[in-house]
């Protein structure tokens, strides 16, 4: 029995999700599994309602459950930046969620580049770190202080950032950091996946010519820990890998990046390998508590048409099935999915007609005729 935390989320969450438990309800019923689901109003309408994000209570509710799953977390209502990191980036923060996974395999026909190659590409990017700790601020008139606090499991560090500008402007900052034990034990996750699919090379990407002191550091751990691992790298800058994975993106297997860059790369990788629709993510504690969502948002103007692609929250299910343990099941999803597309059963994204819950029956249809 795997206890399984539900946050549908805002906008076309609760739809896409809807149909992701379909298809996990067609495993209980054909498969040797059971899942125990709890669902929660973790998201923009209670933030609305009562000012509340990711709770004290909330945490204490979820760390009860194996796994979270997730819709989507977004609100046009609401201040970009709020729910963003009130409640999505709270929670890779709180369970330590350190690497995200994000698999982007050509799904054929609806591959957008202009020539025929097919790619299987599994990109891993550090998930709390880098630029994306949430810390920073504004100065007024040239001259302050700010009092920072980065607060992670590894580590609990404040910063003091004083400031005494010539020019009496206003000033931001955004603090981007990284640590030694943070990416040696990012890098072992990845290691790890490469023993697991028999691949012996990685490519690792950052801007270390630029930002020199945050990437320094991340390229010495990789190094190091590929040369004791016997594993083969190359180090790419991002600016040249974008153009990479447009261009060549069967030159790829293994790809880790981090944490800004990656969130940026799985988006153009998404649209070459068919689009959004087709994108999940894994937010992942391999010892802990992981979250599993499509890549897409929550895309409000859509909410209550029943014309969005599951497909990618389907695939995050998938995901989470291999996270859990049960490859064997995740395997059938996938090919659940790809049943469906054969049948010639996709949306309107895809160049088809379905709508969201026929694209869900669909993929359990696909499944029944498997058992």
């Amino acid at each position: 029995m795997y206890k399984i935390a539900v946050l549908p989320g805002d906008g076309i969450g609760p739809e896409v999700v809807a149909e992701a438990m379909k298809v996990l309800d067609v495993l209980s019923e054909n498969y040797s599994v059971k899942f125990d689901f709890q669902e929660f109003e973790i998201n923009s309408e209670r933030y609305l309602r009562t000012g509340e994000l990711l709770t004290d209570e909330d945490i204490g509710q979820l760390k009860r459950f194996d796994t979270i799953f997730l819709g989507a977390i977004g609100d046009d209502r609401v201040k970009p930046g709020i729910l963003e990191k009130g409640i999505l980036l709270a929670l890779r923060f709180t369970f330590d969620q350190y690497v995200n996974h994000r698999p982007a395999p050509l799904w054929k026909p609806f591959g957008r580049l202009k020539r025929e190659v097919d790619f299987n590409i599994d990109v891993f990017r550090e998930n709390t770190e880098d630029y994306y700790v949430a810390v920073g601020g504004r100065i007024s008139q040239g001259k302050g202080t700010l009092d920072l606090r980065v607060k992670r499991h590894l580590y609990d560090m404040k910063v003091r950032l004083d400031v005494d500008a010539d020019a009496p402007d206003d000033y931001a900052f955004e603090i981007g950091m990284m640590s030694r034990r943070n990416i040696e034990r990012f890098a072992d996750h990845v290691i790890e996946y490469c023993d697991l699919i028999n691949e012996n090379y990685i490519t690792v990407v950052d801007k270390a010519n630029v930002c020199s002191n945050i990437y320094s550091l991340w390229r010495e751990v990789w190094a190091d820990k590929c040369r004791r691992a016997g594993k083969q790298l190359g180090f790419m800058f991002v600016d040249a890998m974008t153009m990479a994975l447009v261009k060549n993106p069967d030159r790829f297997r293994v790809v880790a990046t981090p944490n800004m860059f990656g969130d940026i790369i799985t988006d153009l990788l998404a649209e070459v390998t068919g689009g959004l629709g087709l994108a999940p993510g894994g937010n992942i504690n391999p010892q802990g508590i992981s979250m599993f969502e499509p890549v897409h948002g929550s895309a409000p103007k859509y909410k209550g048409m029943n014309r969005i692609n599951p497909v990618a929250t389907i695939l995050a299910a998938k995901m989470m099935m291999d996270n859990l343990g049960r490859r064997d099941l995740g395997q059938v999803i996938f090919d659940g999915v790809r049943g469906a597309f054969d049948q010639g059963v996709y949306t309107k994204d895809l160049g088809g007609n379905a709508t969201t819950r026929q694209m869900g029956d669909a993929v359990v249809d696909a499944i029944h005729r498997m058992k």
